[in-house]
């Protein structure tokens, strides 16, 4: 379900979203993690949270007028609720697969296998919440996670071609030559090699100032 065509794009960074297990799915949440995982997420922070009537009404305010607010702030601040930060690539569209519609009665019909099919009661109490889309989901992690950056998350592949590129060629000749010389201490006679032969380290060029002619 979640290796849809349909989601493939580039993978060179990672995308983060925000997972809520609301209070009738919390007992169920080592079996939802579980799901996450093997869908292929990485579970970066974890908290277990209960909001207050004044806090639910602050995350939700984009529903502030319509019939269902009331009765979400109301269910949302009942008891605890686990908040994670996952993340892997295309992790919005996927756990928006993962989770299924949030009426759970129609989750159950198309989705059968979906987080909200199997752990959800109904359009209120369906297991999870997830964010829509990028914008929504910056802003509803750093209402739960103010401490995360938002900056994208390399992939390792981009890590590796990226110290490839970079960094291995230098490294390698250093490491040559420390294990030539075998030196008392090479950690300290490695950092003053690389200091020496850094091929990015700036080089200064002195030229000849005007000659004072008379």
């Amino acid at each position: 379900m979640v290796d849809s065509p349909i989601l493939l794009q580039s993978n060179n960074f990672l995308e983060r979203t925000l997972a809520i297990i609301k209070p009738d799915a919390v007992a169920k949440t080592n079996e939802i993690e579980d799901i996450i995982m093997r869908a292929g997420f990485t579970i970066l922070q974890r908290r277990r949270v209960h909001l207050t009537l004044e806090q639910a009404s602050d995350f939700y305010s984009e529903h502030f007028g319509k019939k269902i607010f009331a009765s979400l702030v109301e269910f949302m601040s009942s008891g605890p609720i686990i908040c994670l930060l996952l993340a892997r690539s295309h992790a919005i569209n996927i756990w928006d697969e993962l989770i299924g519609p949030p009426n759970t009665y129609k989750a159950q019909q198309i989705c059968p296998e979906s987080i909200r099919a199997l752990y959800g009661h109904d359009e209120l109490q369906n297991a999870v919440h997830g964010s829509e889309n990028q914008i929504c989901a910056e802003r509803e992690i750093r209402f739960f996670f103010p401490e995360s950056i938002l900056d994208p998350i390399q992939t390792n592949q981009l890590v590796k071609d990226y110290l490839a590129k970079t960094v291995n060629p230098t490294l390698l000749k250093g490491l040559t030559q420390l294990s030539k010389v075998k030196p008392s201490d090479p950690v300290g006679w490695l950092a003053e090699w690389l200091q020496n032969n850094n091929p990015y380290k700036p080089r200064i060029q002195l030229s000849e100032g005007p000659s004072n002619v008379a």
